[in-house]
């Protein structure tokens, strides 16, 4: 590889260090552009499930489906080892390919690598639950015109297939090369807090300001009209402050407050006193004199760290509102980023759709955090989510707080909530209390976090050495790979493993909340205790195919489905002894 020309690219340090099971793969800059780009904390899991691998995968090497932030990418990538005025054309024409067997196949066509994830995306696409597609070409070298000429036709075949395979004509499709440059640009908006970085003006009746020791604010008026133009501008670029801790900054309107929209339209002469306003994050302003026509302020930089629903709403508007609509915005300017977290932090405390990013002041959280700190090698933020930039920093020990919850989700009994609704286990309280409550501990938070973890790695290394030999795999292999290309298969591995392991410990549980290591292991360690017990339930797993349902898992037959497979682990465990008991020795019940 040239390591001058790409040593000098701003983003390849990050890169050099990111996700070293598939370092200089073409998946691994997909999955880079992808975390930089959503802001994905637990890009391990998103690579589990999101990688097609090598082989038959129909010119798509990644699909990711996100039904909370509403949107689907579909991704081709390349990694050249040599410095090149471009990249291929072809690979960037392959995306038709793969566009038409997603969205038009027949899914019995599909193969087996793909048919479950297509599944979903159709479901989704049906359900209204994607609002953008997303097609990528993803590599390392400079962007050309011969590829975003190939990335136009694309366009066409996705569109022409939304609308003959699903009737749907208002889905924006988003058809991009993500070259060195352009990754080099994500990856400074995720270093940075404001990524609206233009200067943007406000004509107001009046204005005044207020200071703190490490901040200044301004209060002033804006319009509706301005408020709309800002949003057809910026889009979701105006929450970039959003992402670490505000789960409605969304890259959708479907999740903002319809009563908002309304307001606008049928009183608008009202809208101040029905609405809270905006407050701001801004990287500097200045007021001009006050004249008889208001005062002029210019604002450098800008981000909605509260008002994104009302951002949304009027934005979204098919003409700008009524000229009468007025509401208050407060504009803050901060140096320090501690402080930048708590403004974010306060300022949403009221709304409800935050999900784990306030669970992290319960006392719950707190106490997990205390006993994180005697667990060695970790970092746990106790439900305050992060995002790209936080996950690149402290990715060897990162223990991302939305898969701790899918962990425990799917050990205590519920793998398709632990799938299909992260978010839930956080934002429902009944089931939030189901599993982070007064019996929860660390160590038992390693013991199933290792668990889950270990599940995603076969699969990715199964498919890692599917890429480099399409015929490197053993029969075994490949059934195991068949299993765990399901959607959903390791929580319900999760759940299945749990359900059996009084046979494997050979001791009776009272409490599956008291299952824990004897030693004080790091999530690595634990993860690579579960490698045999792990490779024995797969290998069984064709008897779990009565728990899916169109290759994904389903509630309806799962549990009598797991019943009778710990029947099976059962009859077979005296053959596994030799293997159940090493693994039952490193087990202690607290």
């Amino acid at each position: 590889m040239d390591e001058t020309f790409f040593s000098s690219q701003r983003w390849y340090g990050a890169f050099n260090s990111f996700r070293t099971d598939l370092q200089l793969t073409d998946d691994a800059i997909a999955l880079f552009a992808l975390q930089l780009k959503f802001s994905i904390e637990d890009i391990q899991t998103v690579a589990s499930e999101s990688l097609t691998g090598g082989g038959d995968d129909k010119k798509c090497d990644l699909l990711y489906l996100d039904t909370e932030q509403q949107l689907a990418v579909i991704a081709q990538a390349y990694i050249s080892k040599k410095n090149k005025n471009s990249a291929p054309a072809n690979k960037a024409a392959d995306l038709n390919t793969a566009v038409g067997w997603l969205l038009s196949r027949e899914i019995q066509d599909l193969p087996q690598a793909l048919r479950g994830r297509a599944v979903e995306l159709r479901e989704a696409i049906k359900d209204g639950l994607v609002k953008q597609v997303h097609i990528w070409y993803v590599h390392n070298l400079p962007q050309s015109k011969n590829v975003q000429d190939e990335l136009r036709t694309v366009s066409h075949t996705a569109r022409s297939a939304l609308e003959s395979s699903f009737a749907i004509k208002d889905i924006p499709i988003f058809s991009e090369e993500i070259g060195s440059k352009r990754i080099s640009e994500l990856y400074d908006e995720a270093e940075r807090t404001i990524n609206v970085v233009d200067k943007i003006s406000i004509t107001s009746h009046d204005a005044f300001e207020v200071t703190g020791d490490k901040w200044r604010a301004l209060m002033t008026t804006v319009t509706g009209a301005w408020l709309h133009d800002l949003y057809k501008r910026y889009h979701v670029n105006l929450f970039s402050a959003n992402v670490r801790d505000y789960l409605g900054s969304r890259a959708s309107d479907s999740n903002i407050n319809n009563g908002i929209k309304q307001s606008a339209e049928k009183a608008p002469g009202d809208f101040w006193v029905y609405n809270n306003g905006i407050t701001a994050l801004v990287n500097d302003y200045t007021v001009g004199n006050k004249t008889r026509s208001g005062v002029k302020i210019e604002i450098h930089g800008i981000s909605i760290v509260n008002g994104a629903q009302t951002t949304g709403s009027i934005g979204s508007m098919d003409v700008a509102p009524d000229a009468s609509i007025r509401l208050p915005i407060r504009l803050v300017k901060t140096n320090d980023s501690n402080l930048v977290e708590r403004i974010v932090r306060f300022n949403n405390s009221q709304n409800k759709v935050q999900a784990a990013d306030f669970r992290s002041t319960d006392s719950i959280q707190t106490r997990l955090r205390q006993e994180f700190e005697r667990v060695p090698s970790v970092d746990y933020d106790g439900g305050r989510r992060g995002g790209a930039s936080d996950a690149m920093k402290r990715r060897k020990n990162l223990l991302p707080s939305y898969t701790v919850g899918q962990a425990l989700a799917a050990f205590h009994g519920d793998p398709v909530t632990a799938y299909d609704k992260k978010t839930d286990i956080w934002a429902n309280e009944g089931i939030y209390l189901k599993y982070f409550n007064e019996k929860t501990s660390a160590r038992h938070v390693i013991f199933c976090f290792g668990l889950l973890d270990n599940i995603s790695k076969k699969r990715l290394i199964l498919l890692e050495k599917q890429r480099k030999d399409a015929n490197g795999l053993t029969q075994q292999e490949k059934s195991q790979l068949e299993f765990l290309n399901k959607k959903g298969s390791a929580y319900l591995l999760v759940y299945t493993i749990s359900q059996s392991l009084e046979i494997v410990i050979g001791r009776v549980i009272t409490n599956r909340f008291e299952v824990r290591y004897k030693e004080n292991y790091t999530a690595e360690q634990s993860s690579q205790a579960w490698n045999t017990i792990v490779d024995i339930f797969i290998s069984l797993g064709a008897q779990l195919d009565g728990a899916f349902s169109r290759n994904r898992i389903s509630n309806e037959k799962l549990r009598p489905t797991v019943v009778a497979f710990s029947g099976i682990v059962q009859s077979l465990a005296g053959g596994y002894r030799a293997i159940f008991d090493p693994f039952s020795a490193l087990v202690e019940l607290e």
